[in-house]
């Protein structure tokens, strides 16, 4: 009799269980995948979860093995679209101290990414229509700079929610002016002085700091 120990015939659980939840994340991501192939359209506005899960390669039923319904497809794609990108932005211009300088950059990263990157321009577009502006985390970081504006007392503004909806709504309006329109190269900076100018910023600081050199991202 061989004494040798014989080799399991089925792979252990945990092996198992790894397996199935690779499994499970690959096909998750191809759904997000597709949803941002779709939603980087012009008209991805008006996609159907039929159409992700086509896309996708997936039944309907599979689809709601991962997602609930659209508004959390919705929050998984945001999130995948602008977590690095956000993070990159944030880091850049957290080393410099004046607030308003801290706006007018990232306003002017974001309108310049959406100039060059329109596939990424269409989702934030379509993303936002039926969401929050840019993403759970672009929406609570854009509040924070204005609230540090206003501790600063460099925003003459009366609440921070009324600063965040002038950045992002002027921003998201531009980035669709932008994919529509031929406008001129620097509209990115006339957008990030104009929306300092609307939360009360002094016209020459407003201009100074919307067409100083953009820094390289981290």
């Amino acid at each position: 009799m061989n004494d040798q120990a014989q080799a399991p015939e089925h792979p252990p659980e945990d092996w198992r269980t790894g397996a199935g939840r690779d499994r499970r994340a690959r096909t998750r991501a191809k759904i997000v995948a597709a949803a941002f192939e779709l939603l980087g359209s012009e008209h991805g506005l008006y996609t159907r979860i039929e159409d992700f899960a086509q896309a996708a390669g997936v039944s309907r039923p599979t689809f709601y093995n991962h997602f609930a319904g659209m508004e959390e497809l919705r929050e998984a794609l945001s999130y995948e679209v602008t977590h690095d990108f956000l993070t990159a932005v944030t880091e850049t211009i957290s080393a410099n101290p004046d607030p308003c300088w801290r706006a007018a950059t990232a306003i002017r990263f974001y309108l310049h990414r959406a100039r060059t990157d329109q596939r990424w321009a269409w989702s934030m577009v379509n993303l936002s229509a039926n969401g929050l502006i840019f993403g759970a985390e672009t929406y609570r970081q854009a509040e924070r700079t204005v609230e540090e504006g206003m501790a600063a007392g460099v925003l003459a503004i009366p609440s921070s929610a009324l600063g965040r909806d002038l950045i992002l709504g002027s921003t998201l309006a531009a980035i669709g002016a932008m994919l529509r329109q031929d406008l001129p190269e620097d509209y990115p900076e006339q957008v990030a002085e104009h929306i300092l100018l609307g939360l009360g910023v002094e016209p020459g600081v407003a201009r100074d700091v919307s067409r100083a050199g953009l820094p390289a991202q981290a």
